[in-house]
């Protein structure tokens, strides 16, 4: 305590934050190196950010470039194949929060009934492992099952119906997007609510046996109830992720037969980028775009939470 004391940058700021920070200085220690990841890794290379209103020069690199004001926006904003793939990407991923959110709700919900613990633990461990395959995998397990002279399609030849473009057929696409995208991550999403879950006080469910209440009240009426909050807070991350998620996916999906439908806002991006001459300026622009709206939709998100009576993410 008298080190604390003697120390002169705490005598200058007695009672204030520095006091504080010198009082816990283990702890801030500890949570510098975490710091520093964040700043050399997070922070740091939002520098770049303003390309989006620079004309790059590669030979006077990113701050040496000539600034070019919203000019990269006038030709972002002008470009249809642009607004399409904003538009395609809202469709996907809003398509995604209704039919594919509730999911590992219901598959957590599921798992805590099962009262057999080793069939769950099995149960459990089937549904989550998708999640540690890439999607370069899963992939390439869909080819070999869904192309033209995949088992399904050899299947249903050998019983004399007509093969499926499962992979090729532009209406099919989107359909096979939410069924795999659940399959693959439905297992590991659950976890999160059955953690949740584990926290709900045992005599709630206690005293709703005795009063008679059936397994699926016990379940609407007290478990859904109690996981409320983590519920708005991932519902909150995923309406702030609606215009870049997807991406892996849809990469390794693609296919040319059914570009019209499959070209998010982040295929796009990578096609200006890498599949037509480089214009680090342009697709800049966009990324910048992209993770505006994403702010936005969070803080509209945590706001609807807040207004519908939680507590939102954002305190």
């Amino acid at each position: 305590m008298t080190e604390v004391k003697d120390n002169p940058l705490v005598k200058r700021s007695h009672g204030g934050i520095l006091h504080l920070i010198w009082k816990h200085r283990m702890v801030y220690t500890l949570l510098l190196p975490g710091l520093i990841w964040y700043i050399v890794f997070a922070y740091g290379p939002m520098g770049g950010l303003q390309l989006a209103f620079k004309t790059y020069r590669a030979s006077e690199g990113i701050w040496g470039s000539p600034w070019a004001g919203l000019e990269n926006y006038e030709r972002v904003f002008g470009d249809p194949a642009f607004w399409s793939a904003v538009f395609r990407t809202l469709y996907i991923n809003i398509g995604r929060l209704i039919f594919q959110f509730p999911i590992p709700i219901i598959l957590a919900l599921l798992l805590n009934e099962m009262k057999f613990v080793k069939f769950k633990k099995v149960v459990q461990t089937v549904f989550t492992f998708p999640h540690f395959l890439s999607w370069i995998v899963v992939a390439s397990i869909l080819t070999n099952m869904l192309s033209l002279d995949g088992l399904v399609n050899n299947v249903l030849a050998a019983f004399g119906m007509e093969r499926i473009s499962f992979l090729g057929s532009p209406s099919i696409f989107q359909p096979m997007l939410y069924i795999t995208d659940a399959w693959k991550s439905a297992g590991w999403g659950a976890i999160v609510y059955l953690a949740a879950i584990s926290g709900v006080d045992t005599d709630q469910y206690e005293a709703a046996e005795i009063d008679g209440a059936s397994r699926f009240q016990r379940v609407f009426f007290i478990t859904l109830p109690n996981i409320m909050p983590t519920i708005v807070v991932m519902f909150i991350l995923a309406v702030g992720g609606v215009m870049s998620t997807g991406f892996d996916q849809v990469f390794n999906l693609d296919n040319v037969s059914v570009r019209s439908v499959s070209e998010i806002l982040d295929m796009y991006i990578y096609r200006i980028t890498f599949q037509a001459p480089t214009d680090f300026s342009f697709s800049m622009a966009v990324s910048l775009f992209r993770s505006t709206i994403n702010m936005v939709l969070l803080l509209i998100a945590d706001r609807g939470a807040k207004l519908m009576g939680g507590d939102g993410l954002l305190g």
